[in-house]
Formats: structure tokens, C-alpha cells, sequence
């Protein structure tokens, strides 16, 4: 009998209760599944590793492309202990997941302190309304390679 979503969920919350005690980051845990086994784990290492992407789902998407040799992880679902910040989520889309299990909230987390809504706000404001300034600069020459691209004959579409 193959293992179950709470089975998968388990391992989740248990990452996330084990390398949160062990100092990694906070208390986040991922695993990525597919066919029935998981493909890869990951847990918060954001201050362990210097590396604010370093989120459970970001690192469980990581090692699953490694140990999948792939880019694509369509067929896979997500379990992870909190639901997605939002980088989590677009890189979850961007693995062409196809289902997360979460556990905790969004509420849940920013409880804690971990309040993502201010991101969520930001990302629905226009660019010249955000707190974060953006300036585009030398249009012109950074299209080209979009135009080399959009030519290149053996490019790997993603």
C-alpha cells in the first residue's frame, strides 16, 4: 500500500519540527512527491544559509530537479507544512507542481510573524506605486538577447 497525503504531511511537519529545533530557520518543512514517493524535502534555511530564498518549498523544488534531472516537476504535488509565501507559490507554478496539501495558514503564520499579505499587496500594486523603487534602464540593449532567444533554434522552452 503506497503511503497516504497525511503520510507525506507527516514528514512535512516533521522537517519543519527538526531543523527549526536544529537552528536552520524557521519552522517550514516541504516534500515533493510523485508516483507515490517523494522526489524531494526541503525545511527553512534562510538564516542558516544566509540565503532569504532559501524557503522550505524553494529547497524541497531544488533537490527534487536534482535528483529528477529535470526542470519540470508536472506530475508531483507539494505537501508543506505552511501554505506559500508568495515566491514559494510563483516558483511552485513555475515547477509546473500540480497540487500543494498545506497545513497551516496564511494567518496562521503571520501570527508567528511570518506576515506575508504586505507582499501580496505590493505585488497587486502597479510598479510606479510599490515601496520597492524600479527604474528601467538601457532597454534597448537588454532586448537583444530576448530577440537572440526568441531566434535560437535549439533553445529548451521552459
Amino acid at each position: 500500500m503506497a503511503p497516504s497525503d497525511d503520510t507525506f504531511m507527516r514528514r512535512a511537519i516533521e522537517l519543519s519540527r527538526i531543523h527549526m529545533a536544529a537552528g536552520a530557520g524557521g519552522p517550514f518543512g516541504a516534500v515533493i512527491v510523485r508516483d507515490g514517493a517523494i522526489i524531494g524535502e526541503g525545511w527553512n534555511q534562510v538564516t542558516s544559509t544566509m540565503d532569504p530564498t532559501a524557503h522550505a518549498e524553494v529547497v524541497a523544488i531544488r533537490d527534487a530537479c536534482r535528483r529528477t534531472g529535470s526542470f519540470s516537476l508536472a506530475g508531483a504535488v507539494l505537501h508543506t507544512s505552511c501554505e506559500p509565501c508568495p515566491m514559494c507559490l510563483a516558483a511552485t507554478y513555475w515547477a509546473r507542481i500540480e497540487l500543494i496539501h498545506y497545513g497551516n495558514a496564511a494567518a496562521d503564520a503571520a501570527a508567528i510573524g511570518f506576515d506575508d499579505q504586505f507582499l501580496y499587496q505590493e505585488l497587486a500594486l502597479p510598479i510606479a506605486g510599490r515601496s520597492l523603487p524600479m527604474k528601467r534602464l538601457l532597454q534597448a540593449e537588454a532586448i537583444v538577447p530576448f530577440q537572440e532567444w526568441a531566434a535560437k533554434p535549439d533553445k529548451v522552452a521552459y
